[in-house]
């Protein structure tokens, strides 16, 4: 009697950004288990986290990626210039390949002693700002890219921008690499007055925290739009690709749009009896830059904006 071929058990590994631990744990369970009911096959899902443009340089220096979820679009980009990823990668999932939304606001101790209800608040005299570096970390990016909209979209100039953006990194005492780690400078060091954070991650924070932190949502935010992607040239040779895009399928899917959105970011499609996303006005890259590449290089290349604007190690205590 001939024996059944054994199931075939494959690996994949997501390179994803920090504060992303607690969705992919969830999300890696529910795909594992249906795809190993459909198919027969054991997958087994290994994740590296980090701020997410360290990320998609490491995956660039030779971490082998299966798919990178990343939290801003150059990110990803940057893999695909790289060579690793096949261009037209946006297209080859829903919604441009992003399969939810987010956005920065604000944390605060218990109370809201400083009073900070809107962008203009973090740069009042005494309060201390804990955000993390935009040059490595997705949310410092989303940080940097809210509080300059906030002035432009409201009817300020560049320059008033630019003047505001000095202004609130004056204010910051340290810039963490990345997300979780601003976290723990807040919430465990009790380091700042305000966090400006995803907005996932401010939930976590106030469970973490056991009452001692409140979350402010400001009247105007950047709307952040994280992608996912194949990465294609690790696929290939590994031959993970059917897996992986099955795994990013999954995402889009109904149970992985109930799980994004039970972990308080904002699912493309509608999830009955889903939490409640506060209302935000929220504006896209384009109501600052003209694309992505634009405020890349304006913003954030070595020697752009924030780079002139931040200074020297020491220029920017309160």
């Amino acid at each position: 009697m001939a024996l059944a071929a054994p199931a075939r058990a494959v690996e994949l590994l997501n390179v994803s950004y920090d504060p992303t631990r607690e969705l992919w744990r969830a999300i890696n369970a529910a795909f594992t288990t249906a795809y190993a009911r459909q198919t027969g096959e054991q997958v087994t899902i290994n994740m590296s986290h980090g701020g997410s443009s360290s990320q998609a340089r490491a995956v660039i220096d030779g971490l082998a990626a299966d798919v990178v979820t990343l939290a801003l679009w150059p990110d990803v980009d940057a893999i695909r210039r790289a060579g690793l990823i096949e261009p037209g990668w946006e297209q080859r999932f829903p919604n441009h390949a992003v399969p939810y939304t987010s956005t920065a606001v604000f944390v605060v101790r218990k109370g809201n002693p400083k009073g900070i209800h809107d962008w203009p608040d973090l740069v009042r005299p005494g309060v201390e700002v804990v955000t993390p570096n935009p040059k490595t970390s997705g949310n410092g990016k989303v940080t940097f890219l809210a509080a300059w909209g906030s002035v432009v979209t409201r009817g300020g100039s560049p320059e008033a921008a630019t003047a505001y953006v000095k202004q609130l990194y004056a204010h910051v005492p340290v810039l963490d690499l990345g997300a979780r780690a601003s976290s723990v400078t807040f919430v465990q060091k009790q380091i700042g007055d305000v966090h400006v954070t995803w907005e996932n991650e401010a939930y976590l924070e106030l469970d973490e925290a056991h009452g001692a932190v409140d979350i402010v949502y400001p009247p105007t935010s950047f709307l952040a739009e994280p992608p996912v992607a194949v990465v294609d040239a690790n696929d290939k040779r590994r031959g993970t690709g059917a897996v992986a895009k099955a795994y990013l399928d999954f995402v889009f899917s109904d149970a992985g749009q109930r799980i994004i959105a039970e972990h308080r970011y904002r699912p493309i499609k509608p999830v009955p009896d889903g939490p409640a996303f506060p209302a935000l006005a929220r504006f896209p890259i384009t109501a600052i830059a003209r694309d992505w590449d634009d405020a890349v290089a304006r913003f954030f290349a070595d020697g752009a904006l924030f780079d002139r604007i931040y200074g020297a190690p020491g220029e920017h205590a309160p």
